[in-house]
């Protein structure tokens, strides 16, 4: 393997025709340029320079590697250009799954931060409501609900966003419409949409709660999502309960009540690769995240003073 330094050095002497000017361009004593130089010709066994009255001139073998090293000098500045952009984040790429009440709350705000800041990189988003056991077809983000303190697992970084308390949908003219808070267990004679067919870690978190109230919720209709369940509620076939992040933007003659005793709450981290952390795209990603996260829990305090 020749040595990229000492190259740019004897390039240096060849272009300026002296030692005594390369050392001049480069910063550097004429007796280090002549080593480098030295120990370049050790490791070829070729004779580069010869001298021609004060000064040298390269050998046929030296003009031959100097006409080779101002292309690899070159494929290197360019390789050295990328390593640049991507730790400058102007360039590369970035996933980010996220599941589906997050998507439409937060995500128009966290890609047009990431557009506008890192315009060349690119964006890849996933809709995904578990995390894989393959770690290499995880994420590079991942939005998740999991309980508090959970692990990630290796090479992966957990950051707690938001706590988000749930909610009962119901319409407008229904007569706990108009109450500050319902308590669970005023739920368990209503006519139940559920809205969780994956039975995943937010459903499972509403039935422990009912549980815990003493009863176990009359799911009527099994629908596959919040949107399609606040539909039913609207249409009158029954009451939802679901976190509140989920009805951020209930159609008009519906209400989201908090229900509480006991109130559940779902927690809801943003899951890094450790080795993306650093990278500006992504903490550009985590800050935005944050930013909506904290938003949305000033937004809950100022509803419940």
């Amino acid at each position: 393997m020749l040595d990229v330094h000492r190259l740019r050095v004897f390039r240096s002497v060849v272009a300026s025709g002296s030692v005594q000017a390369a050392a001049a361009a480069l910063g550097y004593t004429p007796s280090a340029v002549s080593q480098h130089v030295a120990a370049l010709q050790r490791e070829t066994g070729l004779t580069l320079l010869e001298r021609a009255g004060r000064g040298v001139r390269p050998t046929a073998s030296g003009l031959a590697l100097a006409a080779q090293a101002d292309g690899v000098l070159a494929r290197l500045g360019e390789a050295e250009a990328v390593v640049a952009d991507l730790r400058a984040g102007r360039t590369g790429s970035l996933s980010l799954a996220y599941f589906a009440s997050v998507g439409a709350a937060w995500l128009p705000q966290v890609v047009r931060r990431l557009t506008a800041d890192f315009p060349g990189v690119r964006l890849d988003l996933e809709l995904r409501e578990t995390i894989p056991d393959d770690a290499d077809a995880r994420a590079d983000v991942q939005l998740v609900v999991a309980p508090r303190g959970f692990d990630p697992g290796g090479g992966f970084r957990a950051h707690h966003l938001l706590d988000d308390p749930y909610v009962v949908v119901l319409r407008d003219d229904h007569h706990l419409a108009h109450r500050d808070e319902v308590e669970l267990a005023e739920l368990r004679d209503e006519r139940w949409v559920d809205n969780d067919f994956a039975r995943g870690w937010c459903r499972r978190n509403l039935v422990e709660a009912c549980t815990a109230a003493g009863f176990s919720p009359p799911f009527h209709v099994e629908a596959h999502d919040y949107p399609t369940a606040i539909a039913f509620v609207g249409a009158g076939v029954g009451v939802t309960v679901l976190p509140a992040l989920g009805a951020a933007h209930l159609p008009p003659g519906l209400v989201a009540v908090p229900v509480v005793r006991p109130a559940p709450v779902r927690s809801i981290h943003a899951v890094l690769r450790e080795a993306v952390v650093g990278t500006p795209p992504a903490r550009a990603v985590l800050g935005t995240l944050r930013e909506v996260a904290g938003a949305r829990v000033d937004l809950a305090g100022s509803r419940s003073t």
